[in-house]
């Protein structure tokens, strides 16, 4: 397993607690905390050796699109495809901006 880290400046939006995908699944758990920092916080366990490339580029495709609030992300990686990926993290995105967050798998 290889742990990978980003931090990029929030935006001022609040947050809820998400949780997009699961372990068990076999690609990709995303998981939201609130935070009080400045920042958007990103962690990354991935199965992928030398991957750090391509999250650094799955993220800044993200960041210009969906401003990213105050906040922990954790992310648990299984070998997921880009497109998978990216969807669980909009999914997650979308869930811990809307009022009341939940769980989706």
């Amino acid at each position: 397993m290889e742990t990978l880290y980003f931090q990029r400046p929030a935006s001022a939006s609040q947050v809820q607690p998400s949780l997009v995908g699961y372990v068990g699944s076999g690609d990709l758990e995303v998981m939201i905390e609130p935070s009080r920092g400045e920042f958007a916080e990103i962690h990354i366990q991935t199965s992928t050796a030398g991957s750090e490339v391509r999250w650094q580029q799955i993220i800044d495709q993200i960041t210009p699109v969906i401003p990213l609030p105050a906040m922990r992300m954790d992310i648990h990686d299984f070998a997921a495809t880009p497109g998978v990926i990216r969807l669980r993290i909009e999914q997650a995105l979308e869930q811990a901006m809307s009022l009341g967050g939940s769980h989706h798998e």
